[in-house]
């Protein structure tokens, strides 16, 4: 479909879905992009966490002296280093790959590129790096965010194509 078309479409699918909300009756499933996400597990920072845990228990040991102030505030820091381990290993970085956008979750929140905003795409053992027109390469590691990347490296190669973006593949 051109996407003329598909703005078509979505835009009487939502005056569809008011006129059904309006009725009483359930929406009609909008249409999403359909694409792929491969989802990394972070565990380094997660890692880097507990040993700084560690280290401020280990060197502070409230319970072998004597103190005379109040430790509450001590061990709030430790449980506050382990929430913030816990949260970061449950939140799960990903590369989402639609039809015509990259997407992907960064410390400032989400990113997202679309076709002409990104110079090239790299592939290469180990890890893909997607180099944008302006700001930072995205790279995805195998080794640091347990990516999934020789899927990642066929569905990049199929987006590289339709798209006409350069895409270099490194050897060892």
């Amino acid at each position: 479909m051109s996407r003329s078309w598909e703005r078509m479409v979505e835009r009487n699918s939502k005056k569809i879905n008011k006129q059904r909300k309006k009725e009483g009756k359930p929406s009609v499933a909008a249409k999403t992009q359909q694409g792929d996400r491969y989802l990394g597990r972070n565990y380094i920072f997660p890692i880097l966490l507990v040993l700084l845990m560690a280290f401020y228990a280990i060197s502070f040991s409230p319970w072998k002296n004597k103190i005379q102030q109040d430790t509450t505030m001590f061990w709030v820091t430790l449980g506050c280093y382990a929430l913030l381990a816990a949260f970061y290993f449950l939140r799960r970085p990903y590369l989402a790959i639609t039809r015509d956008t990259l997407e992907t979750r960064r410390f400032s929140g989400y990113k997202r590129l679309n076709p002409a905003e990104i110079r090239k795409i790299v592939l290469q053992p180990g890890y893909v790096v997607i180099e944008p027109l302006k700001g930072a390469n995205w790279v995805f590691s195998r080794m640091i965010n347990r990516y999934p990347l020789s899927r990642m490296g066929e569905r990049l190669t199929v987006f590289a194509e339709l798209h006409r973006i350069e895409l270099e593949v490194k050897a060892k």
